[in-house]
């Protein structure tokens, strides 16, 4: 069906920030503001993506996403399974406008099976406006807008069961 998508229908509950009063483990991760890829790297001997959707959508696909986005003709839209040593750890969807993906930022319809962390901390023109905590069906979520070079792109990441957020805070080769 073509207006699948890797989140599920089930919506993701966004809390506001009075509500944030989370155990400070998951808060640390959920407020990453560097690569997940680089910290999902720490817990595994390999990070590997396997693209679910990759393709043009319209303003009328974007559901609550458009709040967050400057009005467009037409979205980028890139979902993903990251998996730490074959495990799936985290749902992705990147929503990019249209106007985003000028000058080397049209590299991002093509990143294909490499992680996005990896492209967009590669190079210093990358800030983020904020980072939105919620919850959808026992799983952690978090959506970030991110600007590279400027221009805004919304990331949505759902933590799978067998992710390391919900894990005590080891890192590889501890004990």
């Amino acid at each position: 069906m073509a207006d699948d998508t890797i989140l599920t229908s089930t919506p993701i509950h966004w809390f506001s920030a009075d509500e944030t009063d989370l155990p400070d483990d998951i808060l640390d991760w959920l407020m990453e503001v560097g690569s997940m890829t680089h910290r999902f790297e720490q817990h595994c001997q390999q990070v590997s993506v396997a693209p679910f959707r990759e393709c043009f959508i319209t303003a009328e696909e974007l559901g609550d996403e458009s709040k967050h986005l400057p009005v467009s003709e037409k979205y980028w839209l890139r979902e993903i399974v990251l998996y730490g040593d074959n495990i799936p750890w985290l749902l992705g969807r990147t929503v990019i406008p249209a106007e985003t993906l000028t000058g080397p930022d049209r590299k991002l319809v093509d990143v294909g099976t490499v992680p996005l962390g990896r492209y967009l901390f590669s190079g210093n023109n990358l800030t983020r406006d904020y980072i939105q905590i919620g919850w959808q069906e026992s799983r952690w979520v978090r959506r970030s807008l991110l600007r590279l070079s400027s221009k805004p792109l919304l990331l949505t990441e759902v933590f799978l069961p067998a992710s390391p957020v919900y894990k005590t805070n080891k890192i590889k080769g501890e004990k």
